[in-house]
């Protein structure tokens, strides 16, 4: 009878894992640096270091320091617009855009902490704010996912984005509310996911409040 061959996991899904934590171990490193000591006075260098891995694998990963500065925020908003495209087509533009950031805060703290701790994170958010070089990216980058949003809204709605101006307007006042909600949380003292979410939900209840013509008959 022959000898059984052990099962073994096979080789692509071992290197993907792998590769995943080297990914996920700079993005840490990247982010320790930058908190500590200041995203212009970090070099490339000195996050591989920390991995103790090459600059060469650095690169393999990332195009440069301004791309891990962002790889989380980049992943959250990612769960956001998953959430948003498989939102039902029947529910209104304002309630699916709400409805997806809260879903999505659901459970991105897990995938959030499965990378680096919440408490990094909020940090991170706060240094971008504080970083000239960054706070230039993030405010090009948030325009750009804007457009994203509009986009996939007005094609929810079967609108052209370009004639009717509903899902840009919309859209900006919708992430106009979240970049507030956002900028409190991060100079607050509850560094936790329930806290944001939390905040984002009081803030886009005072959405519609905040839009209407007459203030004084809802105080």
């Amino acid at each position: 009878m022959a000898t059984p061959t052990p099962q073994t996991a096979p080789a692509g899904g071992l290197r993907e894992r792998k590769k995943q934590r080297t990914r996920d171990a700079l993005i840490r490193a990247a982010l320790e640096l930058f908190t500590e000591q200041g995203y212009e006075a970090t070099t490339v260098d000195e996050i591989a270091e920390a991995v103790d891995v090459s600059q060469r694998t650095y690169f393999r990963y990332f195009a440069n320091k301004e791309d891990v500065a962002f790889a989380v925020q980049e992943m959250v908003e990612a769960r956001f617009m998953a959430e948003l495209t498989a939102r039902p087509a029947t529910e209104a533009p304002l309630t699916a855009l709400r409805s997806a950031v809260m879903v999505a805060w659901d459970d991105i703290g897990s995938a959030i902490e499965s990378v680096i701790p919440v408490e990094l994170h909020m940090r991170s958010y706060q240094m971008i704010e504080s970083t000239p070089a960054l706070m230039a990216v993030h405010l090009r980058r948030s325009t750009e996912l804007e457009e994203q949003i509009a986009r996939l809204i007005a094609g929810r709605e079967g609108l052209d984005v370009d004639a009717d101006p509903r899902p840009r307007v919309l859209v900006a006042a919708f992430c106009g509310v979240m970049r507030v909600a956002g900028k409190i949380w991060g100079e607050g003292p509850d560094c936790s996911v329930a806290s944001i979410r939390e905040l984002t939900q009081s803030y886009l209840d005072h959405m519609a409040p905040a839009i209407d013509d007459d203030w004084r008959t809802h105080r």
